[in-house]
């Protein structure tokens, strides 16, 4: 009468404890010992075919060697895997119950789970679990964090790349002809407050200075209106100061022009005045 089998630790433990299956090693050795039998085979198959080949031209007789080769080297394979496959069933039942068995009352440690408390109570679990679902929470939040401050860099740099330009086009107000128009006189300021102040034009009075009266063609320039005669007697008097100057004049007048022109343009002025009076506005 065999003993009764005792308790073992549970088979899922064992490749964790040895790092690999015991069943795939034990599957290893039998495919091994069927390959041994197959090449054997293949070996014995060749040296009978000589033999059966040399009986045949030493007794000259009707005899079919092949098909009788064939069939007993068919019969010889079954027997030897037949045998094989009993003793190695017995093999690996033997090696299950025996090698690869741990008895239940065996104190084993697996060496990543030492010093671990592994008698912790349900309560105690779910705590770590809704603890742990917490923190994935959290670094959930942390990523999406990121993605936003991310975003954020991106636009802001976008912005100061804008505001870098902005600042280039009006670098013209660092430079030294700038420092000259710090000192504009009051006459300017108020011309310039006044035309500020003015309203904008309306379609009425667009249309009203569009329909202004005609000179009439029949009549001399200094006889249509008064601005008419002072425009054509600024006209003669600068044409008779040209011909007295010999064009020194209008030289005069192309530098005054050119060094305008060096100082600030009319955009440039009318937008430094804008900055100005909303400093002294705010």
């Amino acid at each position: 009468m065999m003993n009764a089998q005792q308790p073992t630790v549970p088979s899922a433990l064992l490749p964790e404890i040895l790092e690999f299956s015991p069943q795939l090693l034990l599957d290893d050795i039998i495919n091994y010992a069927n390959e041994a039998i197959t090449n054997t085979v293949d070996a014995l198959e060749g040296f009978l075919f000589r033999w059966a080949s040399e009986r045949e031209q030493r007794i000259k007789e009707d005899w079919d060697s092949t098909q009788e080769v064939e069939q007993g080297l068919v019969a010889f394979q079954t027997l030897l895997e037949s045998h094989t496959d009993i003793a190695f069933d017995f093999f690996e039942t033997w090696s299950l119950r025996n090698i690869f068995a741990i008895p239940a009352d065996l104190p084993v440690v697996v060496p990543h789970q030492e010093s671990l408390d592994l008698d912790c109570p349900p309560e105690r679990e779910t705590e770590l679990m809704t603890e742990i679902d917490d923190l994935r929470r959290k670094i959930d939040a942390q990523r999406r964090l990121k993605r936003l401050l991310t975003r954020a860099v991106r636009l802001s740099s976008a912005k100061r790349r804008r505001s870098e330009r902005r600042l280039e086009q009006l670098s013209f107000l660092q430079a030294p002809q700038v420092s000259e128009l710090m000192s504009l006189p009051e006459q300017y300021r108020s011309m310039f407050s006044a035309v500020s102040s003015l309203p904008p034009l309306t379609p009425e009075a667009v249309a009203a200075f569009s329909q202004s009266p005609l000179a009439d063609p029949g009549k001399r320039p200094w006889e249509v209106s008064k601005m008419g005669y002072l425009d054509w007697a600024s006209k003669q008097v600068l044409a008779k100061a040209q011909q007295s100057d010999g064009g020194a004049g209008s030289s005069v007048v192309g530098s005054l022009v050119e060094s305008t022109t060096a100082v600030a343009k009319t955009q440039d002025l009318r937008r430094f005045m804008e900055v100005n009076s909303a400093f002294e506005n705010a």
